[in-house]
C-alpha cells in the first residue's frame, strides 16, 4: 500500500495528475494490471521506468484516462443534442462557444461540428476540445479513424464528411479545422468561462465523489446563463440544483 501511495505522490510531482482524486480500487486495479503486464513487480520500479521512458509514460496515461471513444456514442442522446439542445441554444444566439472536455481521440467534438454544420456557418462557432493526454490529442488532430469508430454514424453523414482510404476514414478538412485541441487537466487547471455547451461524458465516473462535485461546480461557473452541460449515460446528477442546474432532458443540465 505504501508503495502505491509513493507512486501516486511521484506521479503528481511529475505530471500534475493527482490519482488520489480517482476512485482508488478501480485505478489501482487498472494500473497494477498494466504494471504487471510490463514486467514490474512493484510501483517503485515501475515509476522509475516511467520517469525515463516516454513510450511507457504514454501507455500509463492512456490506461489512466480510459480512452474509449466513438462518433455518436449512445446515439439516442446525441439525437437529443442535435434535434433539441442545439436548436434551443441557437435560438438565443448564432455564435456558440462549446467545450468538449476529456475529448479523447476527438470523435466527440467532431460529432458536434458535424451536427452544427447543418445549422450555422462553422466559422461562427468556437469548439474547444481538451484532454489530459498529449499523445491522444496528437491522434485526435489527425482526424483519421477506423470503421469501428464510425459504427453509429448515419450513412448520409458518413458519405458527406468522410473519405475512405483503404481501411481508414479521413474526416472532411472543414470539420477538422473547426475544432481546436489543447491539453487540460480537469482536476487541476483553471476553466475558461462563457461556454454555451460543455460536453463531458464517461469520465467523471472514475473520480471520487468530492472530485466529481468540484468539477460540476467548475462546469457551472464555466457556463454562460442558460448554457447546457451534457454528461454520460452513467453520470446522472442527482442534485442538480446544488450546481444551479435544472434538468432539460435526460443527461442534459441547463444553468439557471
Amino acid at each position: 500500500m505504501e508503495d502505491y501511495q509513493k507512486f501516486i505522490s511521484s506521479i503528481k510531482k511529475k505530471t500534475g495528475i493527482d490519482l488520489n482524486q480517482y476512485k482508488e480500487a478501480q485505478m489501482k486495479r487498472r494500473l497494477t494490471s498494466l504494471r504487471e503486464k510490463k514486467g514490474y513487480h512493484d510501483f517503485t520500479s515501475y515509476y522509475q521506468a516511467l520517469a525515463s521512458d516516454k513510450v511507457l509514460m504514454h501507455e500509463f496515461l492512456d490506461r489512466m484516462t480510459i480512452n474509449v471513444s466513438e462518433f455518436y456514442r449512445n446515439y439516442k442522446r446525441w439525437e437529443v443534442l442535435e434535434k433539441r439542445i442545439l436548436p434551443m441554444l441557437l435560438r438565443k444566439k448564432n455564435r456558440l462557444k462549446i467545450w468538449s472536455a476529456a475529448c479523447s481521440t476527438g470523435e466527440e467534438p467532431y460529432t458536434i461540428a458535424m451536427m452544427l454544420d447543418q445549422y450555422v456557418d462553422l466559422n461562427h462557432v468556437s469548439i474547444v476540445a481538451t484532454d489530459i493526454d498529449e499523445n491522444i490529442l496528437t491522434k485526435a488532430k489527425t482526424a483519421i479513424y477506423t470503421e469501428r469508430a464510425l459504427q453509429e454514424v448515419p450513412d448520409d453523414k458518413k458519405n458527406k464528411y468522410f473519405n475512405k482510404e483503404g481501411q481508414l476514414y479521413k474526416l472532411d478538412e472543414r470539420i477538422k479545422k473547426s475544432v481546436s485541441f489543447r491539453k487540460h487537466n480537469l482536476l487541476a487547471d483553471s476553466y475558461e468561462t462563457n461556454f454555451d455547451l460543455i460536453v463531458c461524458r464517461n469520465v467523471l465516473i472514475y473520480f471520487t465523489e468530492q472530485a466529481k462535485q468540484d468539477v460540476y461546480s467548475k462546469f457551472s461557473d464555466a457556463l454562460s446563463d442558460d448554457g447546457v452541460l451534457f454528461v454520460g449515460s452513467t453520470e446522472q446528477i442527482f442534485n442538480p440544483a446544488q450546481y444551479n442546474f435544472h434538468v432539460v432532458d435526460t443527461f442534459f443540465y441547463q444553468k439557471q
